[in-house]
């Protein structure tokens, strides 16, 4: 089995999280190829049987480059995909003190519905998704986030 794994890290936060699915996926024989979106062709990529792509938010939706990655993608309909992002940390409300609510915090983060819209859009079929979320602007991703990526890993059902 072979992954391609797209990504759109901007601090590095995406980065790390490909490298740890890398590491997890290579201990289960499976061959991970990472790449930032910066330095493919989004008309040409590679044969593969999975491709995981990941970005993360700015206002709420993915970053202009993923969304414009995702757009021009040129893959067959039926191909099989998964998402990944880094996601903002949810905060609590500077007056109240309240945190969000999930349905609050699905309102104004839109990172996965946007990227599914675009990919489904093209008639490819959502296996997995998941999220790593992010405690500041720049990082660090939350604690505990390799567990999260494992979880993701196993949660994938094409996988062995």
């Amino acid at each position: 089995m072979k992954i391609e794994y797209y990504h759109a890290s901007k601090y590095g936060n995406g980065a790390k999280v490909a490298e740890e699915f890398k590491r997890l996926m290579a201990a289960k024989g499976i061959e991970v190829a990472v790449h930032h979106v910066r330095e493919s062709n989004p008309k040409a990529l590679p044969t593969a049987d999975l491709y995981l792509f990941s970005s993360p938010g700015r206002i709420g939706k993915p970053i202009g480059r993923a969304r414009r990655f995702l757009k021009k993608l040129n893959l067959p309909a039926g191909t099989k995909y998964a998402l990944l992002t880094t996601e903002g940390a949810p905060q609590p409300d500077k007056k109240t003190g309240r945190m969000p609510t999930e349905e609050e915090q699905a309102k104004w983060q839109r990172i996965r519905p946007v990227m599914n819209e675009i990919l489904q859009g093209k008639g490819l079929v959502k296996l997995a998704e998941g999220r790593i979320l992010v405690t500041g602007m720049k990082g660090p991703l939350e604690e505990g986030w390799e567990k999260k990526v494992e979880e993701f890993v196993g949660g994938i059902p094409i996988l062995p």
